[in-house]
């Protein structure tokens, strides 16, 4: 089992390479017990760096803040900038005519749209040994609710990795990975942390 858990992190290594999912993995635990409500209401935001009271937030914003606090990403900004020059790139769900930089970012199918974008991308599978520590995941929820997280570092005894996340109480670490049929499966490397840095500045 070991040689087999060797093999598997010299192969995955070189997609980390440079980048410390960790790091993600932390920022977005550190939500857990501050982040306490699900509040899904459309809020003026600053921008850049916008951002509701920490209290309270929904899925997204825990991917969010754990990219600003981990590594000085802000996706708000990215977001607008990427959509301000490929608005016909991002899904047509909400019959917008230009860019929101309040609500753009907070939008399940418009990061999964990001992601894809900067080659962060993976195939889904329902084994767990694929899903490492700060992938980020999208699942639809019932009602046809788009949601998303971060994979931890810590998994349950059965081998399920634990996803870090806002459901509706707050942010949350539990075992939710094959809990809902999966949209989306990404990963972070050096060169997606890079263009995603690029966006943001």
């Amino acid at each position: 089992m070991r040689s087999i858990a060797l093999i598997l992190t010299l192969l995955t290594a070189p997609a980390f390479a440079g980048v410390e999912p960790s790091r993600l993995t932390e920022a977005a635990r550190d939500q857990v017990g501050v982040t306490v409500t699900y509040d899904p209401a459309y809020t003026a935001l600053a921008f850049p760096g916008g951002d509701l009271p920490r209290d309270r937030g929904v899925c997204t914003d825990v991917v969010i803040r754990a990219l600003r606090d981990a590594w000085d990403i802000d996706l708000q900004l990215a977001i607008n900038r990427d959509m301000q020059a490929n608005f016909s790139a991002y899904p047509a769900l909400w019959g917008l005519t230009r860019t929101d930089r309040n609500i753009d970012h907070r939008r399940v199918p418009n990061l999964q749209t990001l992601l894809t974008r900067i080659g962060a991308d993976l195939p889904l599978t329902d084994a767990p040994t694929p899903y490492l520590p700060g992938d980020i995941v999208t699942w639809t929820l019932p009602g046809n609710l788009a949601h998303i997280g971060i994979v931890s570092d810590r998994r349950t005894a059965e081998g399920n990795p634990l996803i870090l996340h806002n459901i509706g109480a707050g942010a949350q670490e539990e075992d939710i990975l094959f809990t809902y049929p999966m949209t989306g499966h990404y990963r972070l490397s050096v060169e997606a942390v890079d263009k995603l840095k690029s966006l943001a500045q």
